[in-house]
């Protein structure tokens, strides 16, 4: 008699319900974890060292500026006391702050306006006219450099601060591409409704544009702000009275009569630095929220 033989059954795992990881995924999820929280550790430590060996050789006395130790052996507080009363140290902090300040409203607002006359109008050969305004951010900075400065001496304006942040009440290509995607990002509609209420145009810009987009205007404000707090390159062109120096400007003044032309002393010139570069940062860590939330609502608009 012919037996029939049945086949083997491979065993298949149950499947787990619906919510509940499967078996393993825990463990893999926290490797993965880790790994990412390593990552960010070594990264923020490469990015935190040259800040922190700045702020540790400031402190040092003029013979162990150079000696790679990020904690002093001995603290040296006198270094900004010789600073503050070697050069005006809260002048040039002043003129910074003001001067930061007015290139970043100008640059913002200005930027604005163009930006959302690109987003709302309907003109024939608006493309065109966007894509000129973006072709000028090819152009580098010394073609326009001699010709910029030569407007500014027949008024009589170019050894004073207002070319620092003047030229930004014309816009910039790169904020006004970057307003004007956040603009478009906007539902038309509300316009419309807004205009047979009997808005203007400048109402449609300043009560409901600007108000939507705040992320964005955070961010070129924070963008400018930066640009024009670190710029030298401009101050070396327009000022010759110290008193009107900006820090960047007088840090080169630093360098120069205390660093390598001068009397060697790179406690002082480190301590110039620390005082340029610690406003931007406590501006980051103030407004961070904003500016990351700015950053991440333009990658969504884009």
């Amino acid at each position: 008699m012919a037996t029939t033989s049945t086949p083997s059954r491979t065993a298949v795992p149950p499947v787990p319900p619906s919510g509940e990881p499967l078996p393993g995924s825990g463990s893999r999820r926290r490797r993965t974890r880790v790994l990412f929280w390593i990552g960010l550790t070594v990264a923020s430590v490469l990015f935190l060292y040259p800040f922190l060996w700045l702020l540790g050789a400031s402190l040092k006395p003029r013979t162990q500026v150079f000696d790679n130790a990020l904690i002093p052996k001995s603290w040296a507080w006198n270094n900004y006391v010789k600073i503050w009363d070697a050069v005006p140290v809260f002048d040039w902090f002043v003129n910074s702050v003001t001067v930061a300040i007015a290139a970043a409203l100008a640059a913002t607002i200005s930027s604005a306006l163009v930006a959302f006359g690109f987003a709302y109008f309907r003109f024939p050969g608006r493309n065109a006219w966007f894509g000129l305004v973006l072709g000028t951010m090819m152009l580098p900075t010394a073609v326009t450099m001699i010709p910029v400065y030569l407007i500014w001496n027949n008024i009589g304006l170019a050894t004073t601060q207002v070319p620092l942040w003047a030229n930004n009440l014309f816009g910039s290509a790169f904020y006004i591409f970057l307003l004007r995607q956040f603009f478009l990002g906007l539902p038309r509609d509300l316009f419309e409704a807004a205009r047979i209420d009997g808005a203007s145009y400048w109402a449609l810009f300043w009560r409901i544009a600007l108000p939507l987009c705040r992320p964005a205007l955070i961010v070129t404000f924070v963008f400018e702000l930066r640009a024009s707090w670190s710029d030298l390159l401009k101050p070396l062109i327009y000022l010759r009275d110290v008193e009107l120096f900006t820090l960047p400007r007088g840090l080169k003044a630093i360098s120069d009569q205390f660093g390598q032309a001068g009397e060697q002393q790179w406690e002082i010139v480190l301590a110039g630095s620390v005082i340029t570069t610690l406003p931007m940062v406590i501006v980051f860590f103030l407004a961070q929220r904003h500016f990351v939330y700015g950053i991440a609502t333009q990658g969504r608009k884009g």
